[in-house]
C-alpha cells in the first residue's frame, strides 16, 4: 500500500511498498524475509539505510537478550529485526515534519525519550525514568530502535526528529555509522565534568567506544590521555586516535604505570570502557583523591567493590547507557570537523544480504575486526525490482 496522503514523498526517492529485513526467529536465528515499509507518523521520517555498524549489544538481543528475552523456551518477539548504529538518506516525511528535507544524510540515535517522565526532560532519555512502563511504549513516544521498535538491519526504518543528525556531505557512509559510538563516548565524558582541558583521563578497554573515548578525549583538550588494554595493535590506533601514552596490561601493572606518569598523583578521569571483573578497583587507585570514574560498560556478573576505598578517598562514580543528552550532535561535530579519525576503527564492510558473516566477523574479531559495517545496495535493489 502507498504512503498515507499526509506523509510527504518525492519522486526522486521512490519508496517501495516491501523491502528486505532480517528478522529473529529462534534464539540466534536471523532469517532474511520480506517485510512492509513502515510508515512515518508525527515528529517522524522514514530514513533508507545506507550503512549499519555492528555492536556488541547486538548479539546480545539476537542470542537472548532484550527483546528476543525467552519466556517458556520461545523467544516472545519473533519477526524482530534487530540493528541500531545506522545512517541513511531521509525519503519520507511525517505529518507536520519541516525539520529535515527528503534527500537529507542523516545519522540516528537509538532512542527517542517518552518526553513525559523526569528523566526523558533532563535529556536523559536513554535512561526513562518510567522503566518497563514507558520505556519501548509507543504510545507513550518512546521509541529504542533495534531494542524495543525495529531496527536498521533492513532497507527502511522509521525515526523520531530528536534521533536524527545531520551528516556532512563529506563524511561516508561507513563513518558515519560511528557517530553514535563517538556520542556514547562523548556523553560520559560529559557526565564526569565535560570541560576536561588539562585534565588528566584514562580511558581503560581498546574496543570501540574505548577507542573513541581516547580520541574525544583528547579533542576535548584532556591532558594526558592513557590508554590501557591488552592487544598491542589496537593500542596502536589509539595512539593514532590521539592517546598520549598507552599500556598493555598483559605486560604492566596498570595501575603502577599511570601513577608513574603523573608523578604519583593518579589522573583526575578514568573512563571504564573493558567489563573487566576489577575494573572499577583499579580505576579508583589510578584516581587522585576526588577523581571520577564513568562506567561505560557492562561486566558479565556481579563483581566486588571496595566501596570503603572509594568513600576514603572521595572518588565519584557514574553509569551511563548509550548516547544520552544529544551527545551524538557534538560527536559529529568534531567528526566533521576532522578532530579525529572514527574510520580507524572501521575495519570490515560487507553487502546487508551478508550479514550472518558480518556477525560472525565481528563476534569472532575475525582479522582483528573492530567495526564492521553492512551496506545496502539500493542501486541493485532497485535494477532488481525493474527487472
Amino acid at each position: 500500500m502507498a504512503m498515507p496522503s499526509n506523509v510527504t514523498v518525492s519522486a526522486d526517492y521512490p519508496v517501495p511498498e516491501t523491502m528486505k529485513a532480517w528478522v529473529l526467529g529462534s534464539p540466534g536465528e536471523l532469517t532474511l524475509v520480506d517485510k512492509a515499509v513502515p510508515t512515518p507518523k508525527k515528529a517522524e521520517v522514514l530514513v533508507r539505510i545506507d550503512a549499519v555498524a555492528i555492536c556488541a549489544t547486538d548479539f546480545e538481543i539476537i542470542d537472548h537478550g532484550p527483546p528476543a528475552m525467552i519466556q517458556g523456551g520461545e523467544p516472545f518477539n519473533k519477526n524482530f529485526t534487530p540493528g541500531h548504529e545506522y545512517m541513511g538518506t531521509v525519503v519520507a516525511l511525517g505529518p507536520g515534519v519541516d525539520e529535515f528535507k527528503i534527500g537529507e544524510r542523516v545519522t540516528v540515535e537509538i532512542h527517542a525519550g517518552c518526553g513525559q517522565c523526569k528523566r526523558c526532560r533532563q535529556g536523559m532519555y536513554t535512561s526513562c525514568h518510567n522503566y518497563g512502563k514507558n520505556y519501548g511504549d509507543v504510545d507513550k513516544g518512546h521509541r529504542a530502535n533495534g531494542f524495543t521498535t525495529d531496527g536498521g538491519f533492513c532497507e527502511y526504518q522509521v525515526n523520531n526528529i530528536n534521533t536524527l543528525i545531520h551528516v556532512d556531505d563529506n563524511m561516508s557512509d561507513e563513518e558515519a555509522t560511528l557517530v553514535v559510538t563517538a556520542g556514547t563516548s562523548m556523553y560520559g565524558l560529559t557526565e564526569l565534568g565535560g570541560l576536561v582541558a588539562g585534565e588528566s583521563v584514562v580511558v581503560s578497554g581498546p574496543g570501540p567506544i574505548g577507542l573513541l573515548g581516547a580520541a574525544v578525549a583528547k579533542a576535548l583538550g584532556a591532558q594526558p590521555v592513557i590508554l590501557t588494554g591488552t592487544r598491542d595493535n589496537r593500542l596502536e590506533i589509539g595512539k593514532k586516535l590521539g592517546a598520549d601514552h598507552v599500556i598493555n596490561v598483559r605486560n604492566e601493572d596498570p595501575v603502577a604505570k599511570v601513577r608513574e606518569l603523573t608523578g604519583g598523583k593518579g589522573v583526575d578521569y578514568v573512563v571504564e570502557c573493558s567489563g573487566a571483573p576489577n575494573a572499577v578497583n583499579e580505576a579508583a587507585q589510578m584516581l587522585n583523591r576526588g577523581g571520577k570514574i564513568c562506567l561505560a560498560a557492562f561486566p558479565s556478573e556481579a563483581v566486588p567493590v571496595d566501596v570503603a576505598y572509594l568513600v576514603r578517598n572521595n572518588i565519584y562514580v557514574y553509569g551511563i547507557r548509550g548516547e544520552g543528552k544529544t551527545a551524538t550532535h557534538r560527536a559529529e561535530a568534531f567528526m566533521r570537523q576532522k578532530r579525529f579519525d572514527a574510520t580507524l576503527i572501521h575495519t570490515h564492510t560487507f553487502s546487508m544480504r551478508e550479514l550472518p558473516e558480518a556477525l560472525r566477523y565481528a563476534r569472532e574479531r575475525i582479522e582483528d575486526a573492530i567495526k564492521v559495517v553492512v551496506r545496502n545496495d539500493h542501486a541493485a535493489r532497485q535494477v532488481e525490482a525493474a527487472e
